[in-house]
């Protein structure tokens, strides 16, 4: 067998491809995450990196390697934190999109706490692509806007459904007219009137338009009377039932979906799996509920 330390050095240097960033995680120095690679490669008498131009690329056996590698880690380090402590005094932390969080999860949390006594959860809002090893996240609750690794194990659990909503102030005569509205835009989702155009088959005829930071500051401005936004099913469902907001043209898919996200089998771990099947049933209620006002 080569060296251990050699093999954990690779993955963290494959895992970036680059030797300088797998140093700086390690706090190694460079030098000495090469030396270690090159006494991999001639333990096993294959090149796992190709050095050109100051940066290295995964050779082909270096890729395979990778991903037993990574898998290896995956298992190692849950095994670690099976016998460091019981599951039940463990806290699962799950990654979730700001919006998402602060509109849907967190007001849902007593219902999981309900649901799974023993299992308690810790929040962070980020979104997009995750470093699962460096952020210390079990889960990560995204829409499929990206692209996340092949070693990332991903379960759908809804689809996303969207429509644009506004104060009931700004319908006249009991219809909404977009083309006399000022069409509230997010620098996160930039796409999001096209996509609902495209999906619902209403056309804009170039409206007016503002645009905010952040998806929730956009559905704070549509509360405010400033204009219409283009919210999803999830992120509106008390504003819809006491009627701050309602949304004239109802709710249609975009597309786009949201996975969570786990570095390990859901099945490998029962606390993993409980909140993916909580998640899902939580989502659809949710759906049923709008559907049912």
């Amino acid at each position: 067998m080569p060296s251990l330390n050699a093999i954990r050095v690779f993955e963290v240097a494959a895992r970036h491809v680059s030797f300088v960033r797998a140093a700086e995680e390690l706090h190694v120095t460079h030098g000495a995450v090469s030396r270690q690679i090159m006494q991999l490669e001639e333990a096993l008498g294959v090149a796992l990196f190709e050095r050109r131009n100051r940066a290295v690329f995964l050779t082909r056996e270096g890729a395979a390697f990778k991903l037993t590698c990574s898998e290896v880690m995956q298992q190692l380090a849950l095994g670690i934190r099976q016998i460091r402590r019981p599951d039940y005094q463990q806290a699962l932390v799950v990654s979730c999109e700001p919006t998402l969080a602060m509109r849907w999860l967190i007001p849902r949390i007593n219902s999981f706490k309900s649901c799974c006594p023993g299992i308690d959860l810790h929040l962070f809002a980020a979104g997009g692509a995750i470093d699962f090893q460096s952020s210390h996240v079990d889960l990560a609750l995204r829409r499929n806007d990206f692209k996340w690794g092949l070693d990332c194990h991903a379960e759908p659990v809804a689809r996303e459904l969207v429509a644009p909503v506004c104060v009931p102030a700004l319908l006249k005569a009991g219809n909404l007219h977009l083309d006399q509205q000022s069409l509230l835009q997010t620098a996160s989702r930039p796409d999001a009137w096209r996509r609902w155009e495209a999906a619902s088959g209403t056309p804009l005829l170039s409206p007016s338009s503002t645009q905010y930071e952040h998806f929730y500051l956009t559905l704070q401005a549509a509360s405010a009377g400033l204009g219409v936004a283009m919210a999803s099913i999830y992120m509106v469902e008390e504003e819809l039932k006491n009627r701050r907001l309602i949304a004239p043209f109802g709710f249609v898919e975009d597309g786009s979906e949201y996975y969570l996200l786990s570095p390990l089998p859901f099945a490998a771990d029962h606390r993993r799996q409980a909140f993916l099947d909580w998640l899902r049933d939580e989502l659809k209620t949710t759906r049923l509920n709008i559907a049912a006002l």
